[in-house]
């Protein structure tokens, strides 16, 4: 087994990963990153699928990101806008499809107002939350202890009016039903991108797009970092670390591959938190920490790509942009890429409805999911000439989409916990980000935050 000695080992190739490799490296700290995968990544992989480009993973760029923005401008990489021009689509209860402009659905004036009432309750709460420390809110407990549907089925008799609010919360983000996780856990979803609001204005949240493919920033800081210090298709099986050495210390922890031996002072675990016990730890994690894992999961999401000859929903005064908690594709966007002639569609299918259609035969699921588009943009939908389903389920070094989430009462009991270090040993990635949160932004920032604590704690600066 060859053995190698590094000051840090990072675990995943990932934004978080390759961000706090970059940092390290720049500070003048050896590194060396293992990951598991053929590819570098993560959650982020852009692809060709049938000759046509698409982003099976992360995408957007929102104007909070500012992490995320200021690395694009490091790396020299170009955005441009999400189409939006046009009508957006509603579908209601009862399948009509309505146009409208803005954020409200016309869902009628008493339900609009409802909607209005809920967003700005939802707002005030958000503002009460620091996304770094949800648990320290003097009602944090109440709110963990209590799921997002009671809550809004006690705060509003509107149907119709609660469906859509769970929607940008549950379907749209944590891809969980909203009787699975807290309020406590809605508000840091939205106090991460700044507010409630802001997860209700697509034109803010699904701003901009990169050119080429948001995975150009892990392979960009992949380059940076250097071939040689990033090993692919090393999958991390155990480490073994010292309850006596000090963090920093040369052989601290000792990382080991099928193939490599690598001994360290730090190690960074930089995968989501579901896959923390793919790796033996010798000794085993404090007690606490293995509770921890137990409590949070990712969710399920099916992510839709459709090509079609040209957008033909511009043509028809439409946006691309369509939403409907009736629908088995709950949003969808345009996602043309830059400078193409053929129009992309992107929708996506969560939590319980992905349950069932994954039990279908694939052409079934298919035909159900492109009827679903055509509720909203009419026949044409029905026939693309690339059709994809990003499924990160089936992901062996993913097993879910978007991010890890706790369960009831998880987020009080465990949220502080899952910041700190355990010996040398530190554990990040955008599943624990206070702003950014599940994003590649709060990817970043963990990656410099870890990056920096590691840098704290070296001798030079003692």
């Amino acid at each position: 087994m060859e053995k190698i000695e590094r000051d840090v080992v990072i675990v995943g190739a990932g934004a978080t990963g390759l961000t706090a490799a970059h940092r390290l490296q720049q500070a003048g700290k050896s590194v060396l990153v293992l990951e598991a995968r053929d590819r570098i990544g993560g959650r982020l992989w852009t692809d060709h699928i049938d000759g046509q480009l698409y982003e099976i993973g992360g995408q957007w760029v929102s104007p909070d990101q500012t992490a995320l923005i200021d690395m694009l401008d490091e790396l020299g990489l170009d955005t441009y806008s999400r189409y939006r021009e046009g009508e957006s689509v509603y579908v209601s209860p009862d399948g009509t499809a309505h146009r409208f402009t803005g954020d409200i659905f016309p869902a009628g004036a008493t339900t609009e107002a409802e909607l209005e009432r809920l967003i700005g309750v939802l707002d005030g709460l958000v503002a009460e939350i620091d996304p770094a420390a949800p648990w320290e809110h003097p009602r944090a407990s109440e709110f963990d202890h209590i799921s997002f549907t009671l809550w809004l089925e006690q705060q509003s008799d509107d149907a119709e009016a609660r469906d859509n609010i769970a929607l940008f919360i549950a379907d749209a983000m944590l891809t969980k039903p909203a009787h699975s996780f807290s309020l406590l856990q809605a508000l840091l979803m939205a106090a991460s991108a700044g507010s409630f609001s802001h997860l209700v204005d697509a034109d803010f949240i699904l701003d901009k797009r990169v050119v080429g493919g948001l995975q150009q920033v892990p392979l960009a800081l992949g380059e940076r970092v250097g071939a040689e210090n990033v090993l692919l298709g090393r999958p991390v099986r155990r480490i073994e670390w010292s309850e006596t050495a000090a963090p920093g210390t040369p052989g601290a922890v000792r990382v080991l591959t099928d193939e490599l031996e690598v001994t360290a002072g730090h190690v960074i675990v930089a995968v989501p938190p579901n896959l923390y016990n793919r790796i033996e730890y010798a000794p085993n994690l404090p007690r606490l920490r293995q509770q921890l894992q137990q409590h949070q999961s990712l969710g399920l999401v099916i992510k839709v790509h459709a090509t079609y000859p040209t957008p033909f929903w511009r043509a028809a005064g439409l946006s691309g942009t369509a939403f409907s908690p009736y629908q088995l594709v709950h949003e969808a966007y345009d996602n043309t890429n830059f400078g193409e002639e053929q129009g992309t569609l992107v929708g996506f299918v969560s939590d319980e409805k992905a349950d069932a259609v994954f039990r279908l035969p694939a052409e079934e699921r298919k035909r159900r999911i492109l009827t679903s588009l055509a509720a909203y943009y009419g026949p044409e939908a029905l026939s693309p000439t690339v059709y994809y389903e990003s499924d990160w389920a089936a992901e062996e070094w993913t097993q879910g989409a978007y991010a890890a989430s706790f369960d009831l009462g998880g987020l009080t009991r465990y949220g502080a916990l899952q910041l700190e270090p355990v010996g040398p040993i530190r554990f990040g990635s955008s599943d624990l980000a206070a702003e950014g949160y599940q994003h590649v932004d709060g990817a970043i920032r963990v990656g410099a935050r870890l990056a920096a604590e590691i840098l704290a704690e070296s001798p030079a600066a003692q």
